[in-house]
């Protein structure tokens, strides 16, 4: 049902795809669709969420081995290579379907609060890394944990990305290249 909801979401726009739609494709039944998901936002998060981790196994970002071991990491410019690898792997993934909700962000109020809601949970994941950096006395001199936070928040967004790889037609292995040199020049 998933992978039917991609694919009518980027043939036909959000909008524009109803749950009768993803049920006939899907060949599951619309009350089923309902039980499972309760709306066609309810699918588009579920695809957000498996998109973003890879997976559908129930952990956030932070708390997967990957992610968790780099907070762990002693030399900043590891870590920062780390997360720009992390960060263009899950770009790479959700790209396409950050932009329907994006442009379902615009008319729907409820796709506009989950759009809300996953940018803070970046925020607040982002933030982490320069508090990282922060206590283990990393970051250039002068520069506060606060405009850290606010340039990993800015570089490492799915705009920039999209920007990027998806308008100038850069690889992902080029954006990733430069995500981490530009981290480690701004930051350390």
């Amino acid at each position: 049902m998933v992978d039917a909801a991609r694919t009518l979401f980027l043939e036909r726009g959000y909008a524009a795809t109803t749950i009768e739609a993803i049920s006939d494709y899907s060949d599951v039944p619309s009350a089923t669709v309902y039980r499972l998901f309760s709306s066609k936002l309810g699918i588009l998060k579920a695809l957000l969420d498996t998109c973003t981790a890879g997976d559908d196994q129930p952990l956030a970002v932070q708390e997967r081995p990957d992610v968790a071991s780099l907070f762990t990491e002693s030399d900043p410019h590891k870590l920062l290579v780390g997360f720009a690898g992390i960060t263009t792997a899950i770009n790479q993934r959700t790209n396409d379907v950050y932009r329907v909700l994006v442009g379902a962000a615009g008319s729907d109020p409820a796709a506009a609060e989950l759009l809300s809601t996953l940018r803070e949970q970046r925020d607040r994941g982002q933030g982490q890394i320069a508090r990282s950096l922060a206590r283990a006395r990393a970051l250039k001199p002068g520069l506060r944990e606060r405009d850290a936070a606010d340039l990993i928040h800015a570089l490492m967004s799915p705009e920039v990305y999209r920007l990027l790889v998806g308008d100038r037609g850069w690889t992902a292995e080029r954006y990733q290249q430069w995500l981490a040199t530009t981290l480690n020049q701004q930051l350390t």
